[in-house]
């Protein structure tokens, strides 16, 4: 085999970041997404996968077009749609989060197992219809810490039991369109108080500890034969005091490969995360994450680095050609698994495209949120003029709350003028603890306090950080606070509505997106607007 021949097998085992928009320009994150210069060039020389983000539906299935038109070889095209292929591709059906079936699964849980199926089932068959042959979920960490930054409403789970049943549900949904699916964080990013994109995180349990509540979820989708383990970026002293789990034998081969008897693919968490690439570069980090039993390695700091350093190692022995023969061959595996789409003219593109959100799928979206609501108060919201005080998660572009959203326009009807607390505005905050808020600043009127809040990466918090009780006395000490709507995390919910009067209207939804602002106003007794943008429950 020469040289460039098995650089090209090396080459097959990146996955780079790309964007579902096809120009430039378009790019949302051009600091990770390359440019399609760079991608072709990386797919000509065999890098074999890409990650999206952005973009339509419909943009989404031409962009797989092209890229795999780029490439000699059969493409892994994933996405991390872990809440419906929506969450990330406008167009098809964006889900609560998944921590929403979780807690229906305390008193439910053979509803919630069904659901769960269902919900993997919708995500594969829309994925699979527009390009997409690998949903990177479900994710398998146990959320028993509500400071959770980053993984919180993600998780099917805040107990072992519970998420490994509904994990094990969605990996059969999935794989069952013939798309893969994939099991993340390895070996569990659910009790941790920071955020692996900016740091690494600490995990001080030992390995019994971790058998009762991280591995067990992970054990489930293994036994529902789930195609790939995503790694966490994560030090577990109890198993490896040297390097993190990414990059660690003792995590991936003995504990993941050996004790847990996973012979699927392994795939790293992206490496371009502080986590790592604050301490290695990309070609030594991408040689210990594959010497340390990774088959794949997910968006390096820079890819050209990365297989030159895979390409050095392979030639003085560091990784062994059977190491490599044996990611190539899970890789294929990987692939023989996917059910790829007939060919289709414009004519059939278009008609799969038109319904690529099926009636069975439209139900499921709104019979989880219906479920997932929880409602107090027995009045309706009192008439303007007031204020719409929305707190936002600092999110470029965030797409829960578009121009025409619910939770805009509904309000604006019955006269409350929106006031966006967004990380961009001037601060609200006064500096007084027991008053927080610098209401002087915000205007009179009664406040109808909207708080979308969530554990999101980056964001280095769940919401915790802010006062939210002193607000909420603070406004029903001056009489003023209208209506209370919480939409994303439960433990911020569950907080604040202690606080309130009986009689007051609030409300609680897992799910930020506009249709579930439209749910949750309908029960504020805030009804569609005109120029609604189509947002119904």
């Amino acid at each position: 085999m020469t040289a460039s021949e098995r650089r090209r097998q090396l080459a097959s085992l990146l996955v780079v970041r790309g964007s579902g928009h096809s120009r430039d320009g378009q790019r949302r994150y051009p600091r990770w997404e390359l440019t399609n210069q760079q991608l072709r060039h990386l797919l000509e020389q065999g890098v074999g996968g890409v990650i999206l983000l952005g973009g339509s539906a419909e943009e989404l299935r031409l962009r797989c077009a092209q890229l795999q038109a780029w490439a000699r070889q059969p493409l892994l095209l994933c996405a991390d749609v872990e809440e419906g292929v929506g969450q990330r591709f406008e167009g098809a059906s964006w889900l609560v989060p998944p921590l929403a079936l979780g807690r229906l699964h305390r008193h439910h849980p053979e509803r919630a197992v069904e659901l769960a199926q269902r919900y993997g089932r919708c995500c594969g068959r829309q994925a699979r219809l527009l390009g997409l042959n690998w949903v990177l979920g479900p994710v398998c960490d146990v959320n028993n810490n509500p400071a959770n930054p980053v993984i919180n409403v993600r998780a099917w789970g805040e107990t072992a039991g519970t998420a490994g049943a509904l994990v094990a549900a969605f990996v059969r949904g999935c794989q069952s369109e013939g798309v893969l699916a994939c099991a993340k964080h390895f070996p569990g990013h659910g009790d941790t108080s920071s955020d692996s994109h900016l740091e690494l995180p600490l995990i001080p349990h030992n390995r019994e500890r971790l058998e009762a509540v991280e591995l067990p979820p992970f054990r489930a989708a293994i036994a529902a034969d789930v195609a790939a383990v995503m790694t966490a970026h994560l030090q577990l002293p109890a198993l490896d005091r040297q390097r993190p789990a990414t990059l660690s034998p003792a995590v991936l081969t003995q504990l993941l490969r050996g004790d847990l008897g996973f012979n699927g693919l392994v795939v790293t968490d992206a490496l371009v995360m502080e986590a790592i690439s604050a301490h290695y570069g990309p070609g030594e980090a991408a040689v210990l994450a594959f010497a340390a039993g990774a088959d794949l390695i997910l968006m390096p700091a820079d890819a050209e680095a990365a297989l030159d350093g895979l390409e050095a190692a392979l030639a003085s022995g560091r990784i062994s050609d059977e190491r490599l023969t044996a990611s190539l061959e899970r890789r294929e595996q990987a692939l023989g698994r996917c059910r790829p789409l007939p060919p289709a003219g414009p004519d059939a593109l278009l008609e799969q495209l038109a319904s690529l959100v099926s009636p069975e799928e439209q139900a499921l979206a709104a019979e989880l949120l219906d479920l997932s609501l929880e409602h107090q108060g027995n009045t309706p919201l009192a008439g303007g003029p007031g204020l719409n005080l929305i707190r936002l998660d600092n999110q470029l572009a965030a797409p829960q709350l578009p121009a025409m959203a619910p939770a805009l326009l509904r309000p604006a009807a019955q006269g409350y003028r929106p006031v966006l607390l967004d990380g961009r505005s001037p601060s609200p905050w006064s500096g007084d603890a027991e008053a927080p808020l610098a209401l002087e600043r915000l205007g009179d009127g009664p406040v109808l306090l909207q708080l979308l809040v969530r554990g999101n990466p980056f964001r280095g918090s769940a919401g915790g950080d802010e006062p939210w009780p002193q607000v909420v006395r603070q406004l029903l000490a001056a009489k003023r606070l209208a209506g209370l709507a919480v939409y994303g995390s439960p433990y911020l919910w569950e907080q604040l509505r202690v606080l309130l009067p009986a009689e007051l209207p609030a409300a609680y939804s897992p799910g930020q997106m506009p249709q579930a602002q439209a749910v949750m106003l309908n029960a504020l007794g805030l009804q569609a607007a005109a120029l609604e943008g189509g947002f119904t429950d």
